[in-house]
């Protein structure tokens, strides 16, 4: 089977779209074969592939609610699969279909009150969607948009990671920083290597050594 990771989360704005697409190409630079699967019905990684004139490798629009039975249709010997999810609320069954088959979860989560209390949700329903599971799925939390100027010990933005560790979360090391490279531009002329979702990716593929 292939490394899969899927990018979800309840709302929408919270770099779903932005970190499936990073790691995509993290990946590849990695010397990996991935697939992106954009399964939102707003298609936004597809039409962002087609504005950069293409990614290197290949984008396969999904948004329905049996993914998870489609997408060995479109791996071609892929090494990799990276899900765009939907938003949650208004797509669930498209999410769920992602979860029967990524093996990690991933959730980006803006360091911000609001942003917090809404993992409770999200953790409900990955308790649900375990149960569905033939085997269960890592899950983690991706601090995401971080904005503070000042490293602590354990990174910017340490108490919102502090808060999740004590509510149960796995929270990855790498964090990303808010920048607008990552969200407003993707082209031959942006270089990867180098940035936090290399780091990302390094840290998804020692993750997946010791399951």
């Amino acid at each position: 089977m292939p490394l899969s990771y899927a990018f979800v989360n309840l709302k929408p704005g919270v770099g779903k779209t932005t970190s499936a697409v990073w790691l995509a190409h993290a990946l590849h630079a990695s010397g990996f074969s991935p697939l992106l699967v954009d399964s939102d019905p707003a298609s936004s990684a597809l039409r962002w592939s087609e504005l950069a004139g293409g990614f290197p490798f290949p984008v396969c629009a999904l948004p329905v609610g049996d993914v998870h039975l489609r997408v060995n249709d479109f791996l071609g010997g892929r090494q990799a699969v990276v899900f765009d999810a939907p938003q949650m609320e208004d797509h669930a069954h498209i999410t769920r279909g992602i979860m029967r088959y990524a093996g990690e979860w991933i959730v980006p989560v803006t360091p911000a009150p609001i942003e917090l209390d809404r993992m409770a949700p999200i953790d409900r329903e990955m308790d649900d969607m375990q149960s569905l599971r033939a085997e269960p799925a890592r899950a983690a939390v991706l601090l995401n948009r971080t904005n503070r100027p000042d490293a602590t010990r354990t990174g910017p933005d340490a108490d919102a990671r502090e808060a999740l560790v004590e509510r149960g979360f796995d929270v990855l090391s790498t964090y990303i920083p808010r920048l607008d490279l990552y969200a407003q531009s993707f082209g031959s002329s942006v270089e990867v290597k180098g940035t936090a979702y290399m780091d990302l990716a390094e840290e998804l593929i020692k993750r997946q050594d010791t399951v």
